[in-house]
Formats: C-alpha cells, sequence, structure tokens
C-alpha cells in the first residue's frame, strides 16, 4: 500500500517501490556465500572420514531440495514479516506440507474425511509437533495423533532482528513506509508542475470574460484598455529546484534508514576501493553482520537435524561433529593480496589447507584437493614415463 486514502479525481499518483528494491538488495548481501563446514570432535583418520560424508551429505541435501533457492525466498520473507521459519522432514514420498494452512472443504473432506470448513468455505489444518507426540487438527477435529518418529521438533523458527526482550522478530519494512510514500508524493508534485509548466496557464487581468484564449504558438488575443496578461510560471524562483532538493533529502532518509548506502547499488562515482569503500559500505555490512548472527545459528541447526534425519532413516552415521557456517565477504576482494594472506597463514599453521581454501571461495575444498593431488600423480607419471623414454 504505496498511498493512503482514495485517489482524488485528477490526482496523479506516481509509484516507485523503493521499499521492495532496498529489501531485495539487503536480501541478495545477505543470502549471498554462506557453506557449511563440518569437523570431528577429537582428531581421528575415522572422524575426518565421518566429517568428509556429512559435508557431502548436506551438499546432497541442498542440491535436492534446492534450499538455497529457499534460503534466497525465506530471507525475503523474513525481512518483510520480521520472522522466518524452516521445517525439516523426512518424507520418503517427497510430499511437503506446512506447520499452518488452509484447503477447501472438499479436500478436507476427501485428505482427512472430515467436514468442516469456515464462513469462507475453507478448512484450516494445524500440524502441533511436541519432541515426542505429533498431532493433526483439521478446524476443531484431532484427525491423527502419533509418536514423532523425529524425537525433536522439526522446526527452526527465527527472528529477522532481534528486538531486545521480545520474542517476535522486527520487520525491514515499517521504518521504510513514510519516507516511501513522502518520496511517492513528492516525485508526483513535480511531476504535476512540470507537466503544467510545459502546457502553462494564461492569466488574465482585468477581463471579465473571455473567450478563445489559446496558449499556442502565433496566437493573437485581444484584451480591452487596462487589461494585462501573461502566463503563469510555476518554475519562477527556482521552484522547481526546490522540489528536487527535498527529494533528495527523502531519497537520503531512505538510503539511511534501511542501512543501504547508494554505493551498493553500483553508484561509485569516485571510484573508491579498498577501505574508502568499505567505509561507504559499512552501514550494510553491519546490518548484514547483524543478521549472520542469527542466521549462522538457523542454519547450523537445520543441517543438524538433517543429519540426524539421514542417521535415523538412511542408516548413515557421522559421529559427533562441529558444524560451522563460513560467510564469504561482501565487498570485491583482491585476490593476489588474499592468496599471500592465507598462503602466510598456512606456512604459519593458523590456518589449515582446507580452511585457505574455503576463505578463497572453493566450496568443495576436499574435492579439490584430491584433484590436485592427482593431477599430481598423472604429472609424475608422465614425467617419470618421458624420462625412461628419454633414457632408453
Amino acid at each position: 500500500r504505496q498511498w493512503q486514502g482514495r485517489q482524488r479525481r485528477g490526482e496523479r499518483r506516481l509509484t516507485f517501490n523503493y521499499v521492495r528494491a532496498l529489501l531485495e538488495k539487503v536480501t541478495s548481501y545477505m543470502a549471498s556465500g554462506g557453506t557449511l563446514a563440518m569437523e570431528p570432535v577429537g582428531v581421528s583418520n575415522d572422524g575426518m572420514s565421518r566429517a568428509r560424508q556429512a559435508e557431502i551429505a548436506m551438499r546432497r541435501v541442498y542440491q535436492d531440495s534446492r534450499l538455497e533457492e529457499l534460503d534466497l525466498a525465506t530471507e525475503l520473507d523474513a525481512a518483510v514479516l520480521g520472522d522466518g521459519c524452516y521445517k525439516v522432514i523426512w518424507d520418503p514420498n517427497e510430499r511437503r506440507v506446512a506447520s499452518r494452512y488452509r484447503v477447501s472443504s472438499d479436500d478436507a473432506d476427501q485428505l482427512y474425511n472430515v467436514k468442516t470448513a469456515d464462513k469462507d468455505g475453507m478448512a484450516t489444518v494445524v500440524e502441533g509437533w511436541t519432541k515426542s507426540q505429533f498431532q493433526l487438527w483439521v478446524g476443531n477435529t484431532l484427525v491423527d495423533e502419533r509418536t514423532n518418529p523425529y524425537n525433536f521438533i522439526p522446526f527452526v523458527l527465527f527472528p529477522n532482528l532481534r528486538d531486545p526482550k521480545r520474542f517476535w522478530g522486527v520487520s525491514d519494512v515499517p521504518i521504510l513506509v513514510e519516507p516511501a510514500r513522502e518520496l511517492n508524493r513528492a516525485l508526483s508534485q513535480l511531476s504535476t508542475i512540470l507537466e503544467l509548466s510545459g502546457n502553462p496557464i494564461a492569466v488574465l487581468e482585468g477581463v471579465e470574460e473571455a473567450r478563445d484564449i489559446a496558449v499556442e504558438p502565433g496566437a493573437v488575443w485581444e484584451l480591452p484598455d487596462q487589461a494585462r496578461a501573461y502566463l503563469l510560471d510555476l518554475l519562477q524562483g527556482g521552484g522547481a529546484k526546490l522540489h528536487a532538493d527535498y527529494i533528495k533529502l527523502v531519497y537520503d532518509a531512505l538510503h539511511d534508514l534501511s542501512e543501504a548506502p547508494r554505493i551498493s547499488f553500483g553508484h561509485n562515482p569516485q571510484r573508491l576501493s579498498g577501505v574508502a569503500l568499505e567505509m561507504e559500505m559499512h552501514p550494510l555490512l553491519q546490518r548484514v553482520q547483524r543478521k549472520r548472527l542469527i542466521r549462522s545459528w538457523v542454519y547450523r541447526r537445520r543441517a543438524e537435524m538433517a543429519l540426524s534425519m539421514l542417521e535415523r532413516f538412511a542408516g548413515q552415521e557421522f559421529g559427533e561433529l562441529w558444524i560451522r557456517v563460513d560467510w564469504a565477504t561482501l565487498l570485491p576482494q583482491d585476490r593476489t593480496r588474499l592468496v599471500q594472506q592465507e598462503r602466510s597463514l598456512v606456512k604459519v599453521g593458523l590456518h589449515s589447507r582446507k580452511r585457505a581454501m574455503e576463505s578463497l571461495g572453493v566450496t568443495d575444498p576436499e574435492s579439490e584437493q584430491q584433484t590436485i593431488l592427482r593431477e599430481s600423480d598423472q604429472l609424475s607419471a608422465r614425467e617419470s614415463k618421458t624420462e625412461a623414454v628419454t633414457e632408453g
């Protein structure tokens, strides 16, 4: 609802949905670059092997469930609504249900053998989960009740941003509503003024009656003595600039409140880079960091549920694992400098090769390392064969 109240006859209403643009921008930054890494609790070859199997299993879960796409949509929903939720279930028939949803009365009768409906002809379906029990309600009728097959509640509920001392989260939208509406109003007003200036209004003074007064090239007006005629200049005295300056103030307020500076949209006339670019982007970096603090726990908990179900229903065994989320940097990086930095950290023993590869954006360090070793073995075998032929 970009405008309030009913539109008056002849009123111009232009709509610039900056709220959506700003939310999608922040969400795009937020949802990019997070990868899961598994490490065994304790150092052993068996533990490392199981951690590797867990990473492969989670990549398959991401691929089969299209979780990257789901995460982006969920992030946008959370930014609008203030909260988000993931449901992790094991379903061999590949059916997906929501925790609370509405179906038609005919569907309720066919699916659950329950004849019930609200005033709009729809029935409300509610799932009740506890750690030990599952219940399915259609309207006020208990349709199904059984032992929870997972032994935990398969939901991860999280806030978009945390409001201190409150359970529910905070939406990104409310703080942007007033400046967004004011931007629409101010731009519509300026548009009307510019249109009227292009089709000027004729003002007649000392004239009791006027006919056939046309504002067009070559027009001749006949006026009585002592009468005066002129065109109303709505842009006189720099009026348009005052409107434009005010629009700029509202526009800047939108970016300030959303913490998404203009440079995050690619507007970089000063060609800033390095520390200067980071300082300009700092408001957005801080906002994304606040969200990532919450999402790190969410993605870890979701992975724990998925791995637990794979162990329970697919017969896999991963052992006790540390799960972490590695977030990619939001700013453009000097790859040469980053490689040199990771090389130094690996050399002094502060980073493993795997951690260095993850920092450089390699999504599957283990597979990449195996590929490197195979190439090295093939190259060595080729060189040995060449030397043998030369000696022969």
